[in-house]
């Protein structure tokens, strides 16, 4: 009889199974927490990626050397010049297309565009966010500046979260001319 009393005086009180149950509600609560920041920063970075890139290919763009097409005559020559690509229109052209889902994207809204294909820019995952890219002024000039632009509506609220990334065409004709790029992106609501 003794072994059974020991046996019936085992178990876990209501005060300890509260215990334990707060402690798991508490990191459920931590779990969830963690992974929708998790979740936001995987969508936000191909924005990142896709401005970083289209920013890149703009500096390349300029960096190649355009020519005249034409046959020279003989003895002739022709000049060496530098331009900005155009702009282009947004990809894709509805806010609606990318409210709280993904787009996957025409091909040929990426080749439609002189400013598109000068970049050499396209995407064909399906994405979260709209893109553009916004040229000052296409002459390769001091001072002409170019915008890289993504914008998303991840939530579906209808308030879009922006990053962009800025270029500039700096220097002067004898000291040589560069493109430069911000050191990094700015953003406006990224958790939009």
């Amino acid at each position: 009889m003794r072994t059974f009393k020991r046996i019936s005086k085992r178990g876990f009180t209501l005060v300890e199974l509260m215990i334990v149950v707060a402690i798991i509600g508490i990191l459920a609560a931590l779990a969830i927490y963690g992974v929708r920041k998790y979740l936001l920063n995987a969508k936000t970075a191909e924005a990142k990626e896709g401005i970083g890139r289209m920013a890149k290919d703009a500096a390349s763009a300029y960096d190649s050397e355009q020519m005249n097409g034409a046959v020279l005559t003989i003895g002739t020559s022709t000049g060496v010049g530098h331009h900005l690509c155009p702009s282009t229109t947004s990809v894709p052209a509805q806010q609606a297309d990318i409210q709280g889902k993904k787009y996957q994207s025409n091909p040929t809204e990426w080749a439609g565009s002189s400013g598109w294909e000068c970049l050499n820019f396209s995407m064909r995952d399906p994405q979260y966010y709209m893109y553009q890219y916004i040229a000052s002024a296409t002459t390769g000039a001091p001072g002409d500046t170019f915008t890289a632009q993504a914008n998303g509506d991840l939530n579906g609220d209808q308030t879009l979260s922006t990053f962009q990334l800025d270029g500039k065409i700096q220097g002067s004709t004898g000291s040589g001319i560069v493109v430069t790029i911000a050191p990094t992106y700015v953003a406006t609501n990224p958790e939009e």
